[in-house]
């Protein structure tokens, strides 16, 4: 079994292959959670690579997941309308939410409609405290994926948001579209009882091999590498991205 970053790392000939096998390992982590604490909370992701998990799970999966003992939420999101097709409520909304009995009160996205995404972060920002403490795992289970520069939710290299140890939501610019996101901080996506990293394409092998290779240095520039996830922790990659 391969290593990354301390963690381990699985690596699957293609997306699908990937795909499957994060879709049934997080299947397993939702139903250990509720039968061990009666809920499951997640935090989705966005982007290309995460999507047709999304779609196993609403049909492969849709009778194996006790939906009305789930809890979404997001660990970032674009400063658009939700339905805006780079909405990352809107991919999951479609892909998995609205095909699966999930009660709609179960479902807490980063609401778009306020004149500024500070204003967005500091409302989700109390969403998220009705649910965690100060101390102690927030969720359950955290899917996060990772850019081709190393970024991760939306906290990119050189961003103040990466130094941010208060607030568990800001507002951020980025340096690709839409530059304007909500997204989650360290403080609150590094105590996940789990942490799914999902990671395909040719265009973020540079980036593994940088973190395989070089770590320490990673930990100094690249988001992704600076998260430092305190629970267990897998890496789902394709071969394209494997280094």
């Amino acid at each position: 079994m391969d290593k990354l970053l301390g963690a381990e790392a699985r690596v699957f000939a293609d997306l699908e292959a990937l795909s499957q096998a994060a879709a049934a390992e997080s299947a397993r982590a939702a139903n250990e959670a509720v039968s061990a604490r009666g809920r499951c909370l997640i935090s989705l992701s966005g982007g290309r690579t995460p999507e047709r998990m999304y779609e196993l799970w609403a049909t492969e999966y849709r009778d194996k997941i006790p939906w009305a003992k789930v809890q979404f939420f997001w660990g970032d999101e674009r400063f658009v309308p939700t339905a805006d097709p780079k909405s990352n409520y809107r991919m999951a909304k479609m892909s998995l939410l609205d095909r699966v009995p999930l009660p709609v009160e179960n479902v807490h996205p980063i609401l778009t409609d306020f004149a500024t995404a500070d204003d967005a972060a500091r409302a989700y920002a109390k969403i998220l405290r009705v649910y965690f403490s100060e101390n102690g795992p927030t969720f359950d289970l955290l899917f996060l994926g990772m850019g081709g520069e190393g970024h991760t939710a939306s906290l990119f290299p050189d961003s103040p948001a990466l130094t941010e140890h208060k607030h568990w939501v800001v507002g951020v610019r980025a340096p690709v579209e839409p530059p304007v996101r909500v997204s989650l901080t360290f403080p609150v996506l590094r105590r996940a009882r789990e942490t799914y990293f999902l990671v395909a394409g040719a265009d973020k092998k540079g980036i593994i091999e940088i973190l395989k290779k070089d770590p320490k240095a990673a930990e100094q520039k690249l988001p992704v590498a600076m998260l430092k996830p305190e629970g267990k922790t897998i890496w789902f990659l394709d071969q394209a991205a494997n280094a």
